[in-house]
């Protein structure tokens, strides 16, 4: 994602502690504490410019919300959207989604998504992909026993790769889909603003759910 540089995005996003929670691993095993009400957690890796978290905790007062994204740039238009409701169910880290065995606890997280991430087409940069191996692997130790991962993209390289990876990884999958716009699943689904893009365009999102065994 190319954004302007945004010089002032740092100190904006330390006056409101209350929405960008400074220092996240302190809260690890006791997020809801930051929260109005004690609810199943759900994280957004790579929240971008806020569109998805936002709108998800609007339509689901009854989960707890946190968006994870490591451009202050990005995050500090996640923040301005955030601050003209007033959702108590949603907050945001300012940090890296490699961390996430950091900020939570093992089995604290409910739900994981995964939305529109770099695909990182070189094969030398696999291990950078949300998808691979080492990321799935720190996903496994924070998400409940039931917990599940839901991942969009409108690549479908990087598509097939997770599908592949994610196999391997012994998860098994509860729903696919290769349109999901042209599916059932999306009376319910909420969309990111790059899903919007690329959608208006005619292409196809390819969308999975998936869990731990």
């Amino acid at each position: 994602m190319r954004v302007r540089h945004k010089p002032w995005a740092r100190d904006r996003i330390a006056e409101h502690p209350e929405w960008v929670i400074p220092s996240p691993e302190t809260h690890a095993g006791h997020w809801n504490e930051v929260f109005a009400e004690d609810q199943p957690l759900h994280v957004e890796v790579g929240t971008g410019k806020g569109q998805f978290i936002i709108n998800m905790a609007r339509k689901h007062p009854e989960y707890n919300f946190i968006g994870i994204e490591l451009q202050s740039d990005v995050l500090v238009m996640a923040l301005e959207q955030a601050l003209e409701t007033e959702l108590d169910n949603l907050r945001f880290i300012n940090g890296n989604g490699e961390a996430t065995a950091t900020y939570f606890a093992p089995q604290e997280v409910s739900q994981l998504y995964l939305n529109f991430s770099d695909p990182w087409p070189k094969r030398r940069h696999a291990k950078r992909r949300l998808t691979h191996e080492r990321f799935l692997t720190e996903y496994q130790k924070i998400l409940a026993k039931d917990g599940t991962i839901q991942f969009k993209t409108d690549n479908q390289s990087l598509f097939e790769y997770s599908l592949t990876s994610m196999s391997s990884f012994g998860m098994a999958f509860t729903e696919v889909s290769l349109d999901l716009h042209d599916s059932e699943l999306a009376v319910e689904n909420v969309t990111t603003e790059y899903e919007d893009k690329f959608s208006a365009k005619g292409q196809p999102i390819y969308y999975l759910q998936a869990r731990f065994r």
